[in-house]
């Protein structure tokens, strides 16, 4: 990432993480403000942290770090470092890059997630990222019970510069997903994504949609798909835990995505995430332009969630 480039995108990540940044800061002052780290302001520290959705098992484990470190006076400032270290010491073991395998070309990537999460940009974007990466693609537009799902993929497939496979509303997405493939294969496709409902009115009845998608692209290539990308909503926050519950139950999902990392973000809900499922986060995403995702940086995102300076060097 160029310089320039690089610094835009952190600022757009910390407006992005404004919210919860002001949130964390303010209260951390409150907290420390002439006191010392004793057990009562770590107790405090303690219900903050879970307040902004980080979970109860990341803020044991944050503030235990913390007291080991035992830091004297009111640092308001060394406080926040000190978190963002821990943070990141929480999220660097799941900031994983999709990697694409040419060998499996086309290499699939089904894209999961609720209705409303941003799912369907978020292809878009991911096709923008593989095409700048010299990559080929097609998409999928396997969510065909919303014909507005359809016609936004094609607008973005447009505008990424990749191939859009889709047919009329109502049509079988396994069937979709199939033909995809097979035309994907034909046309020598490094990467097929495929766009999937996300109704949660019968879950029953999504999980077996989905499930029937994943058996029929098998019959095509035993090994895919080859990824199962859970896209979350960042301003839900502690309802991700149940969809996370629900899609891994209905497809192995094997990373996850965060959207919408813009202002009204409850973006520690993402290291709750990652303590308690260890799932690879690939990337995030920070606003509606087709540059806006961003592979996922664990020590950014960090210091940025608690206010903390980045290092002179980034």
């Amino acid at each position: 990432m160029a310089e320039a480039a690089k610094r835009t995108w952190l600022g757009r990540l910390r407006q992005g993480l404004s919210r919860s940044a002001d949130s964390l800061s303010q209260g951390i002052t409150g907290i420390f403000s002439g006191r010392k780290l004793d057990d009562a302001t770590l107790e405090e520290l303690e219900d903050l942290l879970v307040s902004a959705d980080m979970g109860v098992d990341a803020a044991r484990r944050i503030v235990s770090s913390i007291a080991s470190r035992r830091i004297d006076g009111n640092a308001a400032a060394d406080i926040r470092r000190l978190l963002a270290e821990d943070i990141e010491a929480i999220l660097s073991p799941v900031a994983i890059a999709l990697e694409i395998d040419p060998a499996r070309a086309p290499f699939v990537v089904l894209v999961v997630g609720v209705n409303g999460t941003g799912k369907t940009t978020t292809i878009g974007k991911l096709a923008h990222l593989f095409i700048s990466q010299g990559l080929s693609v097609s998409i999928a537009a396997a969510d065909t019970f919303r014909a507005a799902a359809i016609d936004q993929l094609k607008v973005w497939g447009e505008r990424a510069g990749a191939d859009v496979f889709a047919k009329d509303v109502g049509a079988d997405p396994a069937g979709l997903a199939f033909d995809a493939w097979a035309a994907a294969k034909a046309n020598k496709k490094d990467v097929l994504l495929i766009d999937t409902a996300g109704r949660l009115q019968n879950k029953t009845g999504l999980m077996a949609e989905l499930e029937k998608i994943v058996r029929v692209i098998r019959k095509q290539d035993s090994t895919a798909p080859h990824s199962v990308i859970l896209v979350l909503d960042a301003t839900t926050g502690q309802n991700v835990h149940s969809q996370v519950e629900l899609f891994r139950q209905a497809c192995d999902v094997s990373g996850l995505i965060m959207t919408k990392l813009d202002g009204t973000a409850r973006g520690g809900v993402l290291v709750a995430v990652a303590e308690r499922f260890g799932l690879p986060i690939h990337a995030v995403g920070v606003g509606e332009q087709m540059g806006d995702l961003r592979h996922f940086d664990a020590g950014a995102f960090a210091r940025a969630l608690v206010g903390a300076e980045e290092p002179e060097s980034a």
